[in-house]
């Protein structure tokens, strides 16, 4: 959350706008709040949503929480609407390549020149090396969970979002956590890739 903090001092006082995508029971949209970003937090599932909002009624935010039900490529938020996008293990949940991009897309087109996007999604060091993806897909697999789920390398991930139009921030780096031990075998806790990625200048 000190990546919030810094952003909406930057920002300042009453300017920021955040989007929890994939907000689950709220556990990063009250802390948002609270520092005092305008939240919208969306999710597919009703049931996560009523625990965000159930949230807000036991531990009252100072700020302003807006829950929405939707999915993660089709968002109803107006162009350039937000400061700050979330994406917090909501990507990795896309069943294709095409969903992956078309949500990354609609982060783009509601992100507000010089967007910061915080991305917390799974890593291909989750899976090994020998596991294939799902037929006529880069980095969609099976194996982690039996449904189709996203498993990015580092290259992929920073393209993915270059051709979406966001670049790393250098005061966020892209940092892997749980990676396994050399000569580990089987599936275990899913590495994952944390960073920040910002809205490049169209005219740069």
């Amino acid at each position: 959350m000190q990546v919030a903090e810094r952003e909406l001092a930057r920002l300042g006082p009453g300017r920021g706008r955040a989007l929890d995508l994939g907000c689950g029971a709220g556990r990063n949209a009250a802390p948002l709040a609270r520092m005092g970003w305008e939240v919208v937090g969306l999710d597919l599932s009703w049931p996560m949503l009523s625990a965000a909002a159930e949230r807000g009624r036991v531990e009252p935010p100072a700020g302003y929480v807006q829950l929405v039900q939707a999915p993660m490529d089709a968002l109803p938020l107006q162009d350039r609407s937000v400061n700050l996008v979330i994406a917090h293990g909501v990507w990795n949940l896309a069943r294709s390549t095409a969903e992956f991009r078309r949500a990354l897309g609609e982060a783009r087109r509601v992100a507000m020149p010089g967007a910061l996007l915080f991305v917390f999604t799974f890593s291909r060091h989750t899976l090994a090396a020998t596991s294939a993806p799902v037929p006529g897909e880069a980095f969609v697999f099976t194996q982690f969970s039996g449904t189709p789920q996203c498993f990015l390398t580092e290259g992929q991930l920073v393209a993915e979002l270059d051709s979406a139009g966001f670049g790393p921030d250098g005061h966020v780096p892209l940092v892997e956590h749980n990676l396994p031990r050399p000569g580990t075998l089987g599936i275990g806790a899913p590495v994952i890739y944390e960073g920040g990625f910002r809205v490049r200048d169209p005219r740069s």
